[in-house]
């Protein structure tokens, strides 16, 4: 027979459900407009309690973002395992999966939020862009990555940032080909670097030799072949 008394939680255990309460309530409004009272109502405790896990909103924020960070981190984690374009398209299918349900999280994560300056923040930051650079290079069976290849990803995983935001703010294309694009994206840099530097080609020819016809990048050559005059319609 139960007794209907509310279960006591341990102090790490009340930690990680606000964070979770916080970083529900941040996926959907922006942190500076969640208050502590607001996360505290949603937690069902007081606001006095919340201060005795966390000193301030910040430090909640700080530990949200973590968590957020790390989720996002893991969605660039794809086995190595068929085509690269494939794969890559995976990847930004679980990208933009994080995007799309966490909206002004992902805004706050990567524009700082309440903690903009915060070294902290900008360490999370930079430890997502780090494991995505990790993550793309270890696709390519590159363990030290001549320098333009470097570049090159560096910049395609800063143009996956950037067009995230910038579809957040009215979501005017539709998911699926921003995608695509991206991937495309990916090819181009690629290819575009490749036409100045050896090494770079043979990088490439290598990943295009393993592409079928019907990949992302095949359809890219498709794409582009039809811009050409007297391209297919």
């Amino acid at each position: 027979m139960t007794t209907g008394v509310r279960r006591r939680m341990g102090v790490e255990e009340r930690r990680q459900q606000l964070i979770g309460v916080a970083l529900e309530l941040f996926s959907h409004r922006s942190p500076d407009d969640v208050s502590i009272d607001e996360i505290a109502a949603a937690a069902g405790i007081s606001r006095p309690l919340v201060y005795h896990y966390f000193p301030g909103k910040l430090s909640l924020y700080e530990a949200a973002l973590r968590r957020a960070a790390d989720e996002l981190a893991l969605r660039f984690v794809e086995p190595r395992e068929g085509p690269l374009g494939a794969r890559l398209l995976r990847v930004m299918g679980r990208f933009f999966a994080f995007v799309d349900d966490h909206g002004p999280g992902f805004s706050a994560l990567m524009r700082g939020g309440p903690a903009a300056g915060s070294s902290r923040a900008n360490a999370m930051v930079d430890d997502v862009r780090r494991a995505a650079y990790e993550q793309i290079l270890s696709h390519l069976d590159v363990a030290q990555p001549p320098a333009r290849l470097a570049l090159v990803v560096r910049s395609w995983v800063s143009l996956a940032e950037t067009t995230a935001l910038l579809w957040l703010d009215g979501r005017e294309i539709p998911r699926a080909e921003l995608e695509l694009q991206l991937v495309h994206d990916f090819a181009a840099l690629a290819a575009v670097s490749a036409a100045y530097d050896a090494e770079m080609a043979e990088i490439l020819l290598r990943i295009l030799a393993q592409e079928p016809a019907d990949g992302p990048f095949g359809e890219l050559v498709g794409r582009l072949a039809a811009l050409a005059p007297g391209g297919a319609p």
